[in-house]
């Protein structure tokens, strides 16, 4: 018999004072990517694509970022 490790999640950080958590979504198509903008320049950083809810709990868990603290753009 074999058994399995339980996986370790892997946590990331970033920057919080420079940076805020985003989820952009398509209008027209549906499609989801979470990632990072920059505060300043407003430019995006898109880090995963996310299609099923597992997906976002897991960047969510990934980075450390509370459901309240994600702005969502379309």
């Amino acid at each position: 018999m074999f058994f399995h490790k339980k996986k370790k999640v892997q946590t990331a950080s970033y920057d919080r004072t420079k940076k805020i958590p985003v989820i952009r979504s398509s209008i027209c198509t549906g499609e989801k990517v979470a990632g990072f903008k920059e505060i300043t320049t407003g430019k995006f950083e898109d880090l995963m694509c996310i299609r099923t809810n597992k997906d976002y709990q897991n960047f969510l868990t990934v980075y450390g970022i509370q459901e309240d603290e994600i702005k969502k753009e379309y």
